[in-house]
C-alpha cells in the first residue's frame, strides 16, 4: 500500500511539472510554428507557384489557401476560448467579422445565443468546479494548464485552451493545412526531384530558396499531411457525433455504464450529422452564410455556452443518471 501512495504521488509530481513545462513552453512552440508556417509559404511561391498552369486563376486560390492558413492559426493562438466567469461576447464590428444571416429578424432566447424555432435550446445545469470552486455550467472543464474552467473545453493547444470561441477556427486551420501541405506535396514534387538531384539536371537551382530548404519544408509538409489530417477526421467525427474531445471519452464511459443495465446511451446534444456541423461552425438559418468557410472571417458560435441545442424530448443524456457524470478528476 506505501509503495503503491509513493508511486501514485511520483506520478502526480511529473503530470504537475509537465503542465509547468507546456504552459511555460507554450510561446517557443507559438513562435516555431509560426516560423514554419511562414518558411514553408515561401517555399511554396519561390519554387512551385512559378511552374503552375493558369497562373491568373491558381494563384488567387492558392494566396486565399496560404491566408486562410495564416489568419486561422492566428485567430485560434489570439482569440481566448471563452472562460466560465466572462460575460457573454457580442459580435464586433470591424472588417473582420462576418454579419449574420437575417439581422433584423434575430431574436434572443439568453444573451448570446440565438432563438430558433427549429432547435429545442435549453438551459445548462451548473455544478461547482472541485478544483477552482467556480459554478461551471454542462461542457464546460478545468484546464490544469491554465487553471480556469473553459467554455465547451475540447483540449489545451500549445499556448492556450481550445474552446467555445475558438474551436471553429481550430478545426478550420487544420482544414487548411491539410489542404496547403497536401498541394505542396502533389504540385512541387517535380521541384523536389530537382532537389535532391534525380533528374541530372545540369542547371543550377534557380530559386532564391536553399536547396537544403526547400527538401526539409517538403518532407515536413508530408509529414504533416498526414498526420494534421488524422487528427482533422477525428475532430470532425466528433464533431458531427455533437462532442467535443473530452466528451468522446466520457460518453464512451457511460455507453458502457448504460450497456451495462440493459439500457441505450444517447447523447442529447447529438442532433445529426449535418446539424451537427452546420451548429459548430453556425451556418445556414439563423447563422453566417456559407463563405465563412473560405474566408476567415470571425463569427459568433450559435450560443453562450451556457444554453445548448439538444435532441426533442430530452433535457440530460439518456442512459445516464443523476451522479454518474464524470468530473475533471475522473475523467478516463
Amino acid at each position: 500500500m506505501l509503495c503503491s501512495k509513493t508511486v501514485f504521488r511520483c506520478f502526480k509530481t511529473l503530470e504537475r511539472l509537465g503542465d509547468r513545462v507546456t504552459g511555460a513552453a507554450g510561446p517557443f512552440f507559438v513562435g516555431l510554428a509560426v516560423i514554419l508556417i511562414s518558411v514553408g509559404t515561401v517555399c511554396f511561391f519561390d519554387v512551385v507557384m512559378p511552374s503552375l498552369a493558369y497562373p491568373w486563376l491558381s494563384g488567387p486560390i492558392c494566396a486565399l489557401i496560404a491566408f486562410n492558413l495564416l489568419m486561422h492559426y492566428y485567430l485560434v493562438v489570439t482569440t481566448k476560448p471563452g472562460f466560465v466567469d466572462d460575460t457573454p461576447r457580442v459580435a464586433g464590428r470591424g472588417f473582420l467579422w462576418a454579419t449574420p444571416r437575417n439581422v433584423l429578424k434575430e431574436r434572443s432566447l439568453t444573451e448570446g445565443v440565438r432563438w430558433s424555432n427549429e432547435l429545442n435550446i435549453t438551459k445548462a445545469e451548473s455544478t461547482k468546479c472541485r478544483k477552482c470552486g467556480q459554478q461551471k455550467p454542462e461542457r464546460s472543464h478545468h484546464c490544469r494548464i491554465c487553471n480556469r474552467c473553459v467554455l465547451k473545453y475540447d483540449h489545451h493547444w500549445i499556448n492556450q485552451c481550445v474552446g467555445l470561441h475558438n474551436e471553429r477556427h481550430f478545426v478550420l486551420f487544420m482544414a487548411y493545412l491539410c489542404i496547403s501541405t497536401f498541394c505542396f506535396c502533389i504540385l512541387g514534387y517535380p521541384q523536389f526531384f530537382d532537389a535532391l538531384g534525380l533528374t541530372f539536371k545540369r542547371d543550377p537551382w534557380p530559386h532564391h530558396v536553399p536547396v537544403l530548404l526547400y527538401i526539409i519544408e517538403f518532407i515536413l509538409s508530408g509529414v504533416l499531411c498526414f498526420a494534421v489530417g488524422i487528427m482533422l477526421m477525428f475532430h470532425l467525427w466528433t464533431i458531427s457525433h455533437g462532442e467535443t474531445s473530452v466528451e468522446s471519452q466520457d460518453n464512451e464511459f457511460y455507453g458502457r455504464i448504460a450497456k451495462s443495465r440493459g439500457e441505450a446511451f444517447v447523447n442529447s446534444y447529438d442532433l445529426g450529422k449535418l446539424r451537427n456541423l452546420q451548429l459548430f461552425f453556425n451556418l445556414g438559418r439563423g447563422g453566417y452564410p456559407f463563405y465563412t468557410l473560405f474566408f476567415p472571417f470571425r463569427i459568433l458560435p450559435y450560443t453562450d455556452g451556457r444554453s445548448w441545442a439538444r435532441r426533442e424530448g430530452l433535457t440530460r443524456h439518456r442512459g445516464v443518471r443523476m451522479g454518474e457524470e464524470l468530473t475533471d478528476e475522473e475523467d478516463p
